[in-house]
């Protein structure tokens, strides 16, 4: 049996669940499918569930390369009892099965359990749905899809321990003709952002976002001089957001701390504790809460109003416009943020130059910092050709 790197990744993966990000004709779910027919001829009475949006696109998709798989290895033939075309699964001499299944909701989802599971194309599955089968799963958990925009598995799954996130493109499909390879390439004269999803793996960009020069890192580096927190005071519908700011070679590092609902002022101080904040270290808060900031001075935090004014929205994101910022791959909230605050636009779509005033309790506490303690003319450290392009940067994915 034939196999490309892609197959090799997910076959030696350690990680329990392992997310697949590729562009069209990666053969990702071509590879994901080999590894499943290898793990269950491995050990006996493995059950193995695909899943996909509907049966259609499972028989257009991960069926169909399934059997492309099977009709083209006698020693996987050897190892297959029978194939099910109506139930839409194979048994194996061993006991171990794959099974192809959809589901219309989360409680149909609920029924079964398996050891590996496979989510075909997920972002065309509810998380509920994806919740419900992946509680019910014991040893691992597969999933792959086209990162046309952002969605659950960008904001709930990615950066978290024990998930493994590998990117890939038609360059790492071996199998590929060279006329499909240029007809990929080639969406890069028609539509840049295409080019980027199908051509290259990443993940597409909602249009009219605010803040698009920022992009994913690891951790905060070594030497990296903090420069303050930020601070936004919330509690019923609205969070209280805490985040660090760095600042080294002219690039800063964010970091986000707190993200949580119904939070007292002495709550919000015994979180700070908790994270290690010293008490002497400059916490930049909203203003308009003069309030909870004399609460928190009392209680001996050093807390300074932001310097608000006019325009100081306008202001702050021109000021944070000037730095490429790196954001931890553990601020999942802070990333959510991001890629949802967008200008206001009029009824034609023009944009009024104004975000709006949603996904910011994280966003609106780096603006504070950027009010207080970064200066216009930070320019100079930028490097005017960098391509803004966020881009994943973990040390554990597949992307050449």
């Amino acid at each position: 049996m034939q196999a490309s790197r892609i197959f090799t990744c997910n076959y030696k993966t350690k990680a329990h669940i392992t997310i697949n990000q590729g562009g069209t004709s990666s053969g990702k779910t071509y590879a994901i499918m080999q590894v499943l027919f290898a793990l269950a001829c491995a050990e006996e009475k493995q059950i193995v569930t695909i899943v996909g949006q509907d049966i259609p696109n499972l028989k257009a998709g991960a069926v169909r390369d399934a059997l492309n798989i099977y009709q083209a290895s006698q020693p996987l033939k050897a190892m297959v009892k029978s194939f099910n075309k109506t139930d839409r699964f194979f048994e194996l001499v061993n006991g171990s099965i794959l099974e192809f299944k959809s589901y219309d909701n989360a409680q149909d989802a609920k029924s079964g359990k398996r050891d590996i599971l496979f989510i075909n194309e997920a972002n065309g599955i509810k998380y509920d749905i994806y919740t419900e089968l992946a509680l019910r799963t014991r040893k691992r958990i597969y999933l792959d899809y086209n990162p046309n925009t952002a969605f659950w598995v960008h904001d709930l799954l990615i950066g978290k321990p024990g998930v493994q996130l590998i990117i890939s493109d038609h360059r790492h499909n071996p199998f590929l003709d060279q006329l499909t390879r240029d007809k990929i390439e080639s969406l890069k004269d028609q539509d840049e952002e295409q080019w980027r999803v199908y051509a290259r793996g990443l993940t597409g960009k909602v249009t009219g976002l605010v803040l698009n020069n920022w992009l994913l890192c690891e951790t905060i580096p070594p030497g990296a001089k903090r420069v303050a927190y930020g601070l936004d005071f919330g509690f019923t519908n609205d969070q209280t957001g805490l985040i660090e700011v760095y600042l080294q070679n002219g690039e800063l590092w964010v970091n986000e701390l707190l993200y949580e609902t119904h939070l007292t002022n002495p709550d919000i101080a015994a979180r700070m504790q908790k994270a290690g904040i010293s008490k002497s270290a400059e916490i930049i808060a909203d203003c308009a809460e003069p309030k909870s900031i004399e609460e928190l001075r009392r209680l001996g935090w050093h807390i300074t109003p932001a310097q608000k004014g006019p325009d100081s929205i306008k202001n702050s994101i021109d000021i944070l416009k000037r730095y490429k910022i790196n954001v931890t791959r553990g601020s999942t909230n802070l990333r959510r943020e991001l890629d949802r605050y967008q200008w206001k636009t009029d009824t034609t779509g023009h944009s009024l130059n104004e975000p709006i005033d949603s996904w910011n309790h994280l966003i609106d506490p780096l603006r504070y910092v950027a009010l207080n303690k970064l200066q216009i003319n930070s320019s100079k450290h930028i490097r005017s050709k960098l391509p803004w392009q966020k881009q994943v940067l973990y040390t554990d994915h597949l992307l050449l």
